[in-house]
């Protein structure tokens, strides 16, 4: 069994910064990929961003220059620095991993998502 545990994320202000983690967990011989999604009300969900295992990074156009995603391989963990969040950035983000269990044998894992909210 993989299991992602999130945490992180909440409410701040217009201009203000969070930080999201998303650590995986159980039978995992390698991640592929991991990355971030975020759904807002009414929405669907969408890339925010995403590091594979060498380490390329891919990023929405919105959130360019302004958020940033990292990764602890040791620790399988993911992170997403969100600075001069803006109201627009509200959405709940759910982390994504995709692993193999065994070699060749390929998982598609979800979070169960936090909420981040921006005031203006």
């Amino acid at each position: 069994q993989v299991q992602l545990v999130e945490s992180g994320g909440g409410s701040v202000q217009a201009g203000g910064s969070l930080r999201l983690s998303c650590a995986a967990s159980g039978s995992i011989f390698s991640i592929n990929d991991m990355g971030w999604y975020r759904q807002a009300p009414g929405r669907q969900r969408e890339l925010v961003a995403r590091i594979i295992s060498g380490g390329n990074t891919d990023y929405a156009d919105s959130v360019k220059g302004r958020f940033t995603i990292s990764r602890d391989n040791a620790r399988k963990t993911v992170f997403l620095q969100m600075n001069s969040l803006k109201p627009e950035d509200t959405a709940d983000y759910y982390c994504k991993a995709i692993v193999q269990v065994t070699p060749g044998a390929i998982q598609i894992h979800w979070g169960q998502g936090r909420q981040v909210i921006v005031s203006s």
